[in-house]
């Protein structure tokens, strides 16, 4: 959680606001820059969240899919996010938005709850916006990507609060 306060994320058809947060790996990014070559699925994540842990690893096959880039953004420092990330196979870009600093961005979209997901059109709006998990709004994002995030005889839950 960013700042404790219990608000509502922005809705798909706000304006997505702008940001400039530090890669995992190095350099910096802007959502400017993240959406210039087409949509991007941005999720807010905490390394401690439970949801998280089982969320990521399928918006990871969604990524690698290549038709649908996502943008982690860790609200922990970079050594836990580090270990986060080898631990659950994420291999997509991940930026820092951390409490050391704030948590900027994750205030700026309103982030109460983790994983939160925006998809961010190329002219910014938000497309569409998710709290915590829910197996068909994943499928169709999934569908999206030209990608089945499920593989046959997973377990995966319908519904889980952030």
């Amino acid at each position: 959680m960013a700042s404790g306060r219990q608000r509502r994320i922005l809705d798909a058809g706000s304006r997505a606001p702008d940001f400039r947060l530090p890669r995992l790996h190095g350099g910096v990014s802007t959502l400017a820059e993240l959406v210039a070559k087409g949509p991007v699925l941005l999720v807010f994540f905490k390394v401690t969240c439970p949801v998280c842990q089982m969320a990521l690893p399928f918006l990871e096959r969604i990524h690698a899919g290549g038709t649908l880039p996502v943008y982690g953004i860790s609200q922990d420092d970079d050594a836990d996010t580090r270990k986060f990330n080898r631990e659950f196979g994420i291999t997509f870009p991940t930026l820092l938005d951390t409490e050391e600093r704030g948590f900027p961005v994750s205030d700026d979209y309103r982030i109460s709850s983790v994983p939160s997901m925006f998809l961010v059109q190329t002219d910014g709006t938000i497309a569409h916006a998710m709290e915590g998990w829910n197996r068909r709004e994943i499928l169709a994002l999934g569908a999206r990507a030209g990608v089945n995030p499920f593989h046959q005889g997973e377990n995966v839950p319908e519904w889980k609060a952030g």
